[in-house]
Order: structure tokens, then C-alpha cells, then sequence
């Protein structure tokens, strides 16, 4: 094969290595995790290094020009897959699970606001109180509040509910 960039010369298996470990690496960029093709790919393109270069200072250019291009190629590759055809193919979420959505990584206990229920263990300040829809873990604000006793929803910050003594 010809000479590249007048410094180095690919043969037929050290061309076809490094074309196969671009198309790997490639592959790798659209599978999730570092697995084999990734793997594969890098063992290739450094195969294709040592097949081709004939001196330390080709193998170096060699690696220089490799890497290169594998940058190039990842950032085609991502910019396409945020701005490009791939942003509308199937390997791209395109919707987001928004809480105007309805949808939510926590249990709204917000709706307990206010509302009485019975201390069903003592709460030094943690423990558990019933309440109409059932059991729920509780704290209080630093009061002692015996079993049996009355308690009032003060507040609810997330799935921390807030109770003091009714």
C-alpha cells in the first residue's frame, strides 16, 4: 500500500487491522458498558500499529494518527448522536420522566398534612404512627411522645414526616 503521510507504509493486514478496530470502537460507543468490541477493537488498532510500523518512530507517528482519529471519530459520532440523525433514532431517549409529567422517585406524603393519627411505638424521635391509610414511619421535633398518644402531622419534607403530640 502506499506510503501514509510519506512517513509510513500499510500493508494489507495492518490496513484491514486498523479498519476493523476503528469499527469496533465505533460499535463500542453505542453499547453500554466497556465490554468486547471495545476491548477488541483497541487490541486491533494496536495489532494494526505493530504489523505496519517498521521503526519505534513509525509506530510512534502511527499512534499519534491513530489516536487522532479516533477522537475525530468519537466526536462525529456523539455530535451526530446529539444534533443529528442518530438524535432521532431509537438509541436516543427522546422524552424525560418530568415531574409536570406526573411522575416522581418519591412517594408524595404531602397529602398527610395535618392530618391526626395514633403513635403505634414510642417516637424517641423516630418511630411509627397509624393513620387512616395505615402505618407510617415518623419523627418528631425532638419531644418524647409515648405509645397510644395522639399525634398531629406537623410537616413533610420528601418522605420525612414531621409529627408532634395532638
Amino acid at each position: 500500500m502506499a506510503d501514509l503521510l510519506g512517513v509510513i507504509s500499510l500493508n494489507w493486514p495492518a490496513a484491514i487491522c486498523l479498519l476493523a478496530g476503528f469499527a469496533l470502537v465505533t460499535v463500542e460507543v453505542f453499547l453500554p458498558g466497556f465490554g468486547a468490541p471495545g476491548i477488541t477493537g483497541l487490541a486491533l488498532l494496536l495489532a494494526g500499529i505493530v504489523v505496519a510500523a517498521d521503526s519505534l518512530l513509525e509506530a510512534v507517528w502511527l499512534l499519534i494518527i491513530v489516536i487522532a482519529l479516533v477522537c475525530l471519530l468519537l466526536f462525529v459520532v456523539l455530535r451526530s448522536a446529539l444534533k443529528g440523525k442518530l438524535a432521532q433514532s431509537p438509541l436516543v431517549l427522546q422524552s424525560a420522566l418530568s415531574k409536570d409529567a406526573g411522575f416522581s422517585s418519591a412517594q408524595d406524603f404531602s397529602r398527610f398534612l395535618g392530618r391526626e393519627g395514633l403513635a403505634l411505638t414510642p417516637l424517641r424521635p423516630a418511630g411509627s404512627a397509624g393513620f387512616e391509610e395505615g402505618r407510617l414511619d415518623v419523627v418528631t421535633e425532638g419531644e418524647f411522645i409515648a405509645k397510644g398518644q395522639k399525634v398531629l402531622v406537623a410537616k413533610v419534607e420528601g418522605a420525612r414526616i414531621v409529627v408532634r403530640g395532638a
